[in-house]
């Protein structure tokens, strides 16, 4: 009898990783979700094992303390649950310049967005590498292919990070059976906004600009299914990123100096 595949997605409780959960699910993955808030992770479980009668695992940790990733990693293996799909999608920002918050914050931050999705690759890839399958997709940005604007300000490096990270890995690891893919979203519906405190911002932006959640995961697992390393989601996320190679670094500069002014607090 073939092993069950199972998933671990990261930030799995609200938004874009709880549709990944919804969409694996329907694919009949067994899943593995973890965020801070168990209570959500609870629900979100019950709805899915209702719905698809797959089997969910709720492990809650908070990826900003350096010791989650290998407590997460020890917890699967403790269930014995081998990962065949890792989703690194736990991500916020943090609004303001630099200086304006104390440096804790942004090492709470680079913990979350950059550290733990390296080491959790790096600790379930040596068993996806020996049973020769596995996907990894890191949900990175739009906001790292193009120039970054003033405050927030570590939230494009982040993603620009992790779409090299991607790159590299996906050429380290296709042999072995193993895909990995960063997910590049735009303007996506989701409480992302809600948490650092922008919503009424973003109520300016064009219509057109935004995506639905279920789009850019449904858009995420085909990607790294054929085997891209990069997937930037929707037509005009992607009509954007090309403009901006196309013109010159000190006019995409001043275009997105201009119009961050309306939905980042640079202050």
């Amino acid at each position: 009898m073939t092993r069950p595949l199972f998933a671990l997605v990261t930030g799995a409780s609200a938004g874009i990783g709880a549709e990944f959960a919804r969409q694996l699910a329907n694919e009949g993955a067994g899943l593995v979700l973890t965020a801070r808030r168990a209570d959500r992770l609870e629900a979100l479980a019950a709805e899915l094992r209702e719905r698809h009668g797959v089997e969910v695992h709720c492990i809650p940790c908070d990826l900003a303390d350096p010791r989650a990733p290998q407590q997460l990693f020890d917890e699967c293996a403790r269930r014995g649950l081998a990962v065949d799909v890792l989703v690194n999608n736990a991500g916020y920002g943090v609004t303001g310049s630099f200086l304006s918050r104390p440096w804790q914050t942004h090492a709470d931050f680079i913990q979350v967005l950059m550290t733990a999705p390296a080491e959790l690759c790096h600790r379930f890839l040596p068993a996806m590498r020996e049973r020769g399958r596995g996907r990894i997709i890191n949900v990175a940005s739009l906001a790292g292919q193009v120039p970054a604007p003033a405050g927030h300000t570590l939230y494009a490096a982040s993603k620009a990070y992790l779409i090299k990270f991607s790159q590299a890995l996906a050429l380290e690891n296709r042999a072995h059976g193993v895909q990995v893919c960063a997910l590049c979203p735009g303007f996506t519906h989701s409480e992302f906004h809600d948490v650092t405190g922008t919503r009424e911002q973003m109520k300016g932006m064009p219509r057109w600009l935004w995506m639905d959640a279920d789009a850019v995961v449904r858009d995420g697992l085909a990607a790294v299914a054929r085997g891209e390393s990069v997937r930037i989601s929707g037509r005009v996320n992607r009509a954007i990123k090309s403009l901006f190679k196309l013109l010159p670094d000190r006019l995409g500069h001043a275009l997105i100096a201009r119009g961050g002014k309306g939905f980042r607090d640079s202050a």
